[in-house]
């Protein structure tokens, strides 16, 4: 087959990737984007969305426990848990279709096959009937990541699983471990904890969520045992597999203690889909398995530029996102800003959620930064004791000498929506004044960001 010409070749089609394609389409450009496996990529398919379909399926569960505390009624509250995967898998697969309809909507053609750089602007495609060779001035990696495997804790799908096999259980587990306490972790061992397993957090850092807020972490870690969590930290965990069962040797102040687990859950990172690429034979350079770029997304190797997962940390479909608009508008001759790692919001939705933006406080402090701290909690706010929802709080964290907002923390009821408006905040540059004189609505959540400012400057009115 002759080789085929396009202005942009986008190599992986999930957040990053098929939102660089559509731009760039937007912006006039004549776009190809290849896919080895589903529309949508993982976020999509096996994790943003699905995960949060289940989570939402624990949360409603939760809530019919505690029915009798609104003046409600429910007998003996149960689950269907083939029925509550099968939604979960549903929605996935309905938003994964919503991409198929996008890129024909843009007029991008999808090659469904594995990519390989062929040399400058050149990319073979390996597909179902053979291959197909692309050129293009302009190439974007959005390949992604996948879960890392530790030896001794290689997935099999029955006892060890990876995110993949929890979002398709073959079962309930009833003793469940989970290794690694962050977004993927702790939101996994939030859902299987509500839905009646026995769950066990283990976190090699001395705290879980270790990139949160330490006042956030120790909160949430005292949440999750009030919920019947084991919550280990400062640990290393060896496993032995026997026969329907897993013991683990959980290492951790000194002692070291074997417990069974029908289940275990490895969450201990993600790696990014780097290999046979041809990445080496092009010029790009890799590092600790991700395409290492500048702050514009560009590997150094003219008109090959990587996004998402994996150009590196932070790992999150939103920062994706964002990188595939910049790099399909820099292609289009566009004048753009380079994307501020500290502008990128941080959300994990277990029960209660965690948001942050920014510094944490002693991250702040590090850098030198001489702060004034405020902080308010859900007790004092109306919308949240009618909600039932009355444990978290907003913390906020102020440069003291310019009034600039250096970070946003939060825990608590739908703090992944409250997050928003911090980083419009930080993004508009907002002060300290600014923000206090904002009249935020009344009753909502939302009131609590506007008392954690006021608090920061001793000016809170209902704590």
């Amino acid at each position: 087959m002759a080789t085929r010409t396009f202005d942009v070749i986008v190599i992986g089609a999930g957040p990053g990737g098929y939102v660089a394609a559509i731009r760039a389409a937007q912006l006039g450009k004549k776009v190809v984007i290849v896919e080895r496996e589903h529309l949508g990529g993982i976020c999509l398919n096996w994790g943003c969305i699905p995960t949060k379909a289940l989570l939402r399926s624990a949360e409603v569960f939760h809530l019919m426990h505690r029915a009798k505390e609104f003046g409600l009624k429910v007998e003996k509250p149960d689950f269907d848990f083939d029925a509550v995967v099968k939604r979960s898998r549903g929605v996935a697969k309905q938003l994964s279709s919503g991409i198929g309809h996008l890129m024909k909507k843009n007029k991008i053609e999808v090659v469904m096959g594995t990519a390989r750089l062929a040399g400058k602007g050149r990319v073979t495609v390996t597909t179902a009937k053979g291959t197909d060779d692309l050129s293009a001035p302009a190439i974007i990696l959005a390949t992604g990541a996948r879960a890392r495997s530790l030896p001794g804790m290689e997935p099999d799908g029955d006892l060890i699983w990876n995110y993949k096999h929890a979002l398709q259980p073959p079962r309930m587990p009833r003793n469940l471990l989970v290794i690694g306490s962050g977004a993927i972790g702790i939101e996994f061992a939030s859902f299987f904890n509500t839905m009646g397993a026995q769950v066990t957090v283990v976190e090699v850092a001395d705290r879980i969520l270790p990139i949160e807020d330490a006042e956030v972490s120790a909160f949430a870690r005292k949440q999750f045992q009030k919920q019947g969590m084991t919550i280990v930290e400062g640990a290393k965990v060896t496993l032995t597999k026997g026969q329907g069962q897993v013991t683990a040797r959980i290492e951790a102040g000194g002692k070291a203690e074997d417990k069974v687990f029908d289940t275990v859950i490895s969450a201990v990172g993600i790696v990014g889909n780097v290999e046979d690429l041809g990445l080496e034979e092009v010029g790009a350079k890799v590092e600790r398995t991700h395409v290492v770029t500048d702050e514009f997304c560009r590997t150094g190797v003219e008109g090959l530029y990587a996004i998402g997962d994996v150009a590196g940390a932070p790992w999150l479909a939103h920062k994706a996102s964002h990188e595939g608009v910049m790099v399909a508008e820099m292609i289009a001759g566009q004048h753009v800003h380079p994307i501020k790692p500290g502008a990128i919001a941080g959300c994990t939705y277990c029960y209660p959620q965690v948001a942050s933006v920014g510094y944490t406080e002693a991250r702040a402090k590090e850098l030198g930064f001489e702060v004034k701290v405020g902080r308010f909690p859900f007790i004092g706010n109306g919308k949240a004791i009618a909600l039932g929802e009355p444990e978290g709080f907003i913390k906020t964290v102020f440069d003291a000498k310019t009034g600039e907002l250096l970070g946003a923390h939060m825990v608590g009821a739908e703090v992944t929506e409250l997050i928003q408006g911090y980083i419009v905040g930080r993004s508009l540059e907002t002060t300290e004044a600014e923000l206090m004189e904002t009249v935020f609505p009344h009753p909502t959540l939302s009131e609590m960001m506007h008392e954690s400012v006021l608090d920061a400057y001793g000016r809170a009115l209902h704590f």
